[in-house]
């Protein structure tokens, strides 16, 4: 992955801010609290452009992670994530994530493969019209 993502002018903002149990023995924030800052920024990302009752028959799950680590987050320093949604592969979007420090430097950054299920049919199904107008970016 290594080149640095450079978010849409429409990507979907959130703030982190570290909790002590965030930061590692290396007195940073632990890698693998980046990937759950990144799935919180999915899930805030599809809750704020679709209704309830839009999402009910639907979720999505994590079908391949990539992830690059650039600078270190100290504690009680306020990240920014930042996500938008990349090319459409039938019952997958790629998303995309970066996470920035206080200083606008790359903290981390990832690709997500995230694959569209029907709850009652508990199988795949195909990203609907309505979800690709509304997370795709508009350039």
């Amino acid at each position: 992955m290594s080149r640095l993502f450079v978010p849409p002018g429409d990507a979907f903002p959130l703030t982190f801010e570290p909790r002590a149990s965030d930061i590692d023995a290396n007195g940073h924030v632990n890698n693998v609290v980046y990937l759950g800052w990144a799935q919180d920024l999915a899930i805030a990302h599809w809750e704020a452009w679709a209704s309830e009752e839009e999402r009910a028959p639907w979720s999505w799950v994590a079908r391949r992670h990539e992830i690059d680590y650039r600078r270190e987050l100290l504690p009680h320093e306020i990240a920014t994530g930042y996500t938008w949604v990349g090319e459409l592969k039938g019952p997958r979007f790629e998303r995309y994530v970066r996470i920035d420090g206080p200083d606008g430097e790359m903290c981390a950054q990832s690709r997500t493969d995230w694959v569209l299920i029907d709850i009652a049919a508990k199988r795949p199904a195909r990203v609907l019209p309505w979800m690709v107008e509304r997370f795709t970016p508009k350039g």
